[in-house]
């Protein structure tokens, strides 16, 4: 039950997520001119890129709090948040000063045309003023859910958006701007967000007993905790941007209808994150507080009812994807040929769901322990098998491309198994004495 209780709120927050993206595109999309949608999506399409890649601020301090829950330490959790804030607004600060280059180099290599080009830069240049909220945001978010909050999550995620759509419009439809209004409204949506989770953090910190410690936030050598985790993390989100970017380009080296068919498909791969997310999040703060308890019996008994819930769900995406996939792909495009050449691969999308619930899995229950090193190394391994597949299966087209992404997302799964049932043999149990799953 608690699982679940932790779950919903981000499974469904998850999907407030692409509502927002069909706003944007609405109200852009119905501007006299395709040049200013085009330039919202290549600046939106960089700062996606961009943002998660800097995600590691969320997933690093939930473990480290959820930890310090199990220890009983408040000051820890306290000191935790006061690290993770500084670290984000130092972050987001480098990435205004530096961050003209930044967006040079991301929309030379998004080759964009050149009429959407400078509409994306302005776009770029303003959001770009939200990258301290941003970050901040997800240590907020880091925080209250190793505390085994995900409600807030919920609440931040309905504010941000619900303001974003409202200022959409108003600037758009009401104040007659384009692609700069999007943006603007982005920004002002992100502050909306840090101000609120400002108020609920003050809130919480109300019924945290420790305090403090100046030398916990001011000293260097204390961040070498979430140092070494985020620094993982770092790289290991790198990896799997290059994963993704390599499959878009290519899928875009066979052609428009093909790259369209592969990004219709990966929206089914998106689909079913949003539920497994939920679960992997709830693992994520469950298990780093048994682990900072040291309970293994706890500690097992999370994995193995997560891993449940995990299973069936994607299972159940698995049959969706079966019985109903062709009414989908008609559902997020009507082209006809983009509807024919997304059927034929649409195989793929009814084992993905199978494969990947793993990696979904033990990534949150990584990141409770914060073994965020093996999570590093699952994307390297999954890397290793990734690209020669690709390179000798190009004779089969396309169907050769989603062969090596299944591969790379197999051999995530199967290392981080791998790696689970090892530890739960050698450090993560009391005795030998004690079960492990």
């Amino acid at each position: 039950m608690r699982i679940w209780t932790l779950a919903w709120p981000i499974i469904l927050s998850n999907i407030t997520v692409p509502l927002l993206g069909l706003v944007d595109t609405a109200v852009v999309g119905h501007l006299p001119d395709s040049r200013y949608l085009a330039g919202v999506t290549l600046g939106a399409t960089l700062f996606s890129f961009l943002y998660w890649g800097f995600g590691f601020l969320r997933m690093g301090t939930t473990g480290l709090v959820a930890q310090a829950i199990g220890r009983e330490a408040s000051s820890d959790v306290r000191n935790l948040l006061g690290q993770s804030l500084i670290m984000a607004l130092v972050i987001g600060t480098l990435l205004i000063v530096f961050g003209s280059p930044l967006i040079s180099l991301g929309l030379w290599l998004l080759d964009g045309s050149a009429e959407a080009t400078p509409l994306a830069r302005e776009y770029a240049e303003i959001r770009l003023w939200s990258a301290p909220a941003v970050l901040a945001n997800y240590a907020i978010l880091g925080w209250f859910l190793g505390q085994q909050n995900s409600r807030v999550t919920l609440m931040i995620l309905l504010l941000t958006n619900s303001v974003n759509i409202l200022l959409d419009l108003w600037f758009v439809v009401g104040l007659g701007m384009t692609s700069n209004g999007v943006a603007l409204a982005s920004v002002f949506a992100d502050y909306s967000a840090l101000a609120f989770g400002g108020y609920l953090v003050l809130r919480q910190l109300g019924h945290l007993e420790g305090r403090f410690q100046r030398q916990r936030l001011l000293a260097l050598k204390a961040y070498s905790a979430l140092f070494n985790v985020n620094a993982n993390l770092f790289v290991r989100t790198l990896g799997l941007l290059f994963a993704m970017a390599f499959f878009t380009a290519q899928g875009a080296r066979q052609g428009d209808t093909v790259l369209a068919a592969n990004a219709v498909l990966l929206q089914f791969i998106m689909l079913t994150s949003y539920a497994l997310d939920g679960f992997a999040h709830a693992a994520e703060s469950l298990v780093g507080r048994a682990y900072g308890r040291r309970d293994w019996r706890e500690f097992a008994a999370t994995v193995r009812a997560t891993a449940h819930f995990s299973f069936w769900t994607s299972a159940a995406a698995a049959l969706l994807f079966a019985v109903g996939g062709n009414q989908l792909i008609a559902l997020l495009t009507g082209l006809d040929d983009v509807r024919a050449t997304a059927a034929i691969y649409l195989p793929w999308m009814v084992v993905m769901p199978l494969i990947a619930v793993w990696s979904y899995l033990f990534d949150g229950v990584f990141i409770g322990t914060t073994a965020v090193r093996e999570m590093r190394n699952s994307i390297f391994a999954g890397l290793a098998v990734y690209l020669p597949t690709w390179w000798f299966c190009q004779g089969l087209g396309n169907h050769g491309l989603w062969l090596a992404f299944t591969l790379f997302t197999l051999t995530r799964s199967a290392v981080l198994i791998g790696y689970y049932r090892y530890y739960r043999l050698t450090r993560w149990r009391a005795s030998p004495r004690v079960s492990h799953l």
